[in-house]
């Protein structure tokens, strides 16, 4: 455990630094340090909201997402806020996401928010319905 000490304010951090790399600072410099020292050494464990397709080999209605959406999904401004994860639901479900139920109908499309189910879309309705449907599940993003 190593600590950061100026007058009444700890810091503390888990990994180990050698004594030469702490830096004690007075006054006004205590905050950018402190600030420097957990982006450094802090351990953050804050991850962005992410799409998980839910697909399976022969899917045609996934094909279908993926010439008509998937091509461009990346680029849109829906895609930078929610990026695309895919997960082959023939295959080993992802440890990360067993607090999520598993589904049987592909492609569905899962909206999760550091590791919680949003919403939830059941099949592919097609390019012009699936944009506003997706809207209003980005839209229940805290």
């Amino acid at each position: 455990m190593i600590a950061l000490k100026y007058s009444n304010i700890t810091i503390y951090c888990n990994r180990r630094i050698s004594e030469k790399s702490i830096m004690f600072v007075q006054g006004r410099h205590l905050i950018a340090a402190a600030a420097l020292f957990l982006a450094l050494f802090g351990q953050s464990s804050v991850r962005a909201a992410e799409l998980v397709m839910l697909e399976q080999p022969g899917c045609v209605w996934c094909k279908r997402w993926n010439e008509e959406i998937g091509v461009a999904y990346s680029k849109t401004e829906e895609g930078r806020k929610a990026p695309l994860r895919r997960v082959d639901i023939t295959g080993p479900w992802p440890q990360d996401l067993d607090g999520i139920g598993r589904e049987r109908l592909t492609p569905t499309f899962i909206l999760i928010d550091n590791g919680v189910e949003i919403d939830r879309l059941r099949g592919y309705p097609g390019e012009h319905f699936f944009w506003p449907l997706f809207t209003a599940m980005l839209d229940k993003l805290p």
